[in-house]
């Protein structure tokens, strides 16, 4: 008889249960959270597995990684999917009954599996989430220092001539309490710059050695930070039939709700990877108010914010992004300014 087992990952103990074909528990207990302390358990039972799962989680990459390799049938279920079984199973939530209700989910193959990416892809999208971050600390420092300068009644504006950083060592010349202040924080501002631009060289080369890359960089408002994310985020474009996916797997297609009379098509999901769809909200913004060559897809953009706002036709383009980026992938082409080959004109 096949059996089947649930693993409920933390990140001291695992909490392991195995039930067969019929849905009856054949064995419970608990086990050291590394893939080989679960194989040893697994395997002590001399049962029959047709299938392991568990959830996604911090130490789900691996976990899967290495109990693959041990010739384990594992399978990564989405969290938030897994999450909605198991609220209808039991009152009480604990490990135990947890790992008994993803045994039952593996069983019937109700769940969504998730695609693991390779450690070397793992790695580009750390290295894209650490200058996400640093990124971000650059952006509160500069707001901190514009904040302590309009409690003295000074406000810096754009169109001086100057950059924020002259002008905020112009203001911090001289001694005082303030003046030191100011400049901590600028120091602090100039050493974030300067680890941002060794994580943009870093984004730079891999875009630059990688195929896929330069041909999605042909697409106006796609840099080389929006190519790698997007290319280390997919990384299998088979993973989808249509291209048309992909908008809806990275959040930026609407969620919809239909019972009975109602039908109603609410606001984009916003699920899938986040850094990504706001590396292509980035890029849609890039091609509608910053690009200057027509072409066919910023025509369509501006269709779309004259009949529905700006803000709506960025969304909508992002989507549409995604959808040709796979494409190109898929074909192996470049970004086509126009379906007619004709030069494209503004309406």
């Amino acid at each position: 008889m096949k059996h089947f087992v649930g693993l409920d990952v933390s990140q001291d103990l695992t909490h392991i249960c195995i039930v067969d074909s019929d849905g009856k528990t054949k064995w419970q207990g608990k086990c050291k959270s590394t893939p080989e302390e679960i194989a040893e358990t697994v395997k002590a039972r001399g049962l029959d597995i047709e299938r392991i799962g568990l959830e996604t989680g911090p130490l789900s990459n691996w976990h899967w990684r290495e109990l693959t390799n041990m010739d384990l049938p594992v399978v990564c279920m989405d969290a938030r999917h897994v999450n909605g079984i198991l609220k209808l199973r039991k009152i009480n939530k604990t490990d135990k009954n947890d790992a008994q209700g993803l045994a039952q989910i593996v069983r019937t193959g109700f769940y969504q599996e998730v695609s693991i990416k390779s450690p070397d892809s793992h790695t580009v999208r750390a290295m894209l989430g650490v200058r996400s971050q640093v990124v971000g600390m650059r952006v509160k420092t500069t707001n901190q220092i514009r904040g302590i300068l309009k409690n003295f009644g000074i406000v810096l504006k754009k169109g001086s001539g100057k950059s924020f950083k002259e002008r905020v060592i112009a203001i911090s010349e001289g001694p005082g309490l303030l003046n030191e202040t100011l400049r901590a924080l600028l120091a602090v501002m100039e050493s974030l710059e300067v680890q941002i631009e060794v994580l943009d060289r870093k984004a730079h080369n891999f875009a630059k050695g990688n195929k896929t890359c330069r041909t999605l960089m042909t697409i106006p408002g796609v840099g080389a930070i929006t190519a790698t994310a997007f290319v280390t985020s997919v990384e299998d474009p088979a993973r989808f039939k249509r291209s048309l996916d992909v908008g809806a797997y990275f959040g930026l297609s609407p969620k919809r709700y239909q019972s009975g009379e109602r039908d109603v098509n609410t606001r984009i999901s916003r699920w899938g990877d986040g850094l990504v769809r706001s590396y292509l909200y980035e890029a849609a913004n890039a091609l509608l108010l910053r690009g200057e060559q027509w072409s066919s897809l910023k025509a369509w953009g501006i269709r779309i914010a004259k009949r529905s706002g700006i803000n709506k036709a960025k969304v909508a383009v992002a989507r549409k992004l995604a959808v040709i980026m796979h494409r190109m992938w898929v074909d192996g082409t470049e970004f086509r300014w126009s379906n007619s080959g004709e030069k494209v004109v503004p309406t």
